[in-house]
């Protein structure tokens, strides 16, 4: 499977979700840089978010909103926050 922006900005999606945990995302991450197809014509954005998103489960690293936001800019796409009442 080819890994698009499209890929690693649903990953980052699932992770604010809290549909996959960060250890998952830095697992999904490490295995994409090593054995990922990454699409060429993106390859250095790609490969630069995500190196970081690998990184993200170093406590001097870390995975803030700030920087998941940083991230989406990066692949062309802008976070947006819906506040619901709690059921």
């Amino acid at each position: 499977m080819t890994i698009t922006k499209q890929t690693v900005a649903n990953q980052i999606a699932a992770y604010l979700h809290h549909e996959i945990t960060l250890a998952q995302l830095v697992d999904w991450s490490e295995c994409a840089l090593l054995d990922g197809e990454i699409a060429e014509r993106d390859a250095n954005t790609l490969s630069s978010v995500i190196a970081r998103l690998g990184v993200a489960d170093v406590r001097a690293f870390g995975l803030s909103w700030e920087d998941c936001e940083e991230l989406l800019q990066k692949l062309g796409f802008s976070p947006r926050v819906e506040v619901v009442a709690a059921a």
